[in-house]
């Protein structure tokens, strides 16, 4: 395997290819802010070049929380077309977001930094009060109250 991200630059942005994961226990959604931003996002990242989906969430889960989490389901294909606010860079995004297997014993711990550095850290936030913060992906404010079986395809196009 190259190890490299499914990442690129193109003439008139960047293209993406990731996954989350969907990590609820009791009602609360596990999510990771860092010490930068007041946004708080789902657990997950990039797949590298050779890794399926599912390699690549078990090994983002296992990165950002310490645990190696089971694949449920996949929950959402998400396509998403955004500027990135601090670099101001132009975003073409796709993801595949991921319901995880929570064991009884699950005792995160987040080590992680992001890609420049920066501390970040794990926090439960309540489905019901998403409305009320930042959080990315969005749609995790509507969709997670009204969990389905289906897989559901979202597209957004977003300015940050």
């Amino acid at each position: 395997m190259d190890n490299q991200d499914l990442t690129f630059k193109t003439s008139t942005g960047r293209f993406n290819y990731r996954v989350g994961a969907i990590i609820i226990r009791d009602g609360k959604v596990l999510m990771i802010q860092n010490q930068s931003s007041s946004c708080f996002y789902s657990v997950g990242g990039r797949i590298k070049y050779g890794e399926s989906s599912a390699q690549a969430v078990i090994r983002e889960v296992f990165e950002e929380t310490g645990v190696y989490l089971a694949i449920d389901r996949l929950g959402f294909i998400h396509e998403n077309f955004f500027v990135e606010r601090v670099s101001n860079e132009v975003f073409h995004e796709l993801s595949l977001y991921y319901y995880m297997i929570i064991p009884e014993d699950f005792a995160p711990h987040c080590t992680s930094t992001t890609e420049n550095g920066i501390n970040e850290s794990l926090s439960w936030l309540n489905i019901n009060t998403l409305d009320n913060l930042e959080v990315y992906p969005t749609f995790f404010k509507a969709q997670l109250t009204n969990q389905t079986s289906a897989i559901t395809h979202i597209t957004e196009y977003l300015d940050h």
